[in-house]
């Protein structure tokens, strides 16, 4: 499993202000079935701390910077994102924390499935129980 890939998505220069176009199953490799954006994040609070077993996301800093810590379980890896040009894919199966949002800072996420409870892994000792009985 590889824990997050960013994706540079089409920018369009243009001095009256730059454009950028996400388009599913072209820029990013699913259809977009749910977005939904996180913002006025109190400064030193986290946001996520969760897995799928279906989704997949596709992750935007639109405004300001925040991180994002992925986890297989084994490794652990921390990716920045403070560009709206680029992305974060997070494959099905990856627990995801958002963390050191800035101020104004604004996530957009694109997901691969419609909202269901039952994708949601919200415990990591759960988490690590589904990655052990997957096997």
């Amino acid at each position: 499993m590889r824990l997050g890939t960013i994706i540079d998505l089409p920018k369009i220069a243009d001095p009256r202000g730059n454009l950028t176009v996400a388009e599913g199953l072209k820029d990013i490799p699913f259809d977009i079935k749910r977005a939904y954006w996180v913002y006025d994040v109190p400064s030193g609070e986290n946001r996520g701390g969760h897995a799928h077993r279906k989704c997949s996301e596709f992750i935007i800093a639109v405004s300001g910077s925040f991180t994002v810590t992925l986890s297989d379980g084994t490794e652990q890896k921390t990716h920045l994102l403070n560009h709206p040009y680029q992305g974060l894919l997070v494959e099905t199966g990856t627990w995801r924390t958002l963390d050191d949002f800035s101020s104004g800072a604004v996530c957009l996420v694109l997901a691969s499935e419609f909202f269901s409870e039952d994708d949601y892994i919200r415990d990591f000792n759960e988490y690590l129980e589904y990655l052990r009985c997957s096997k």
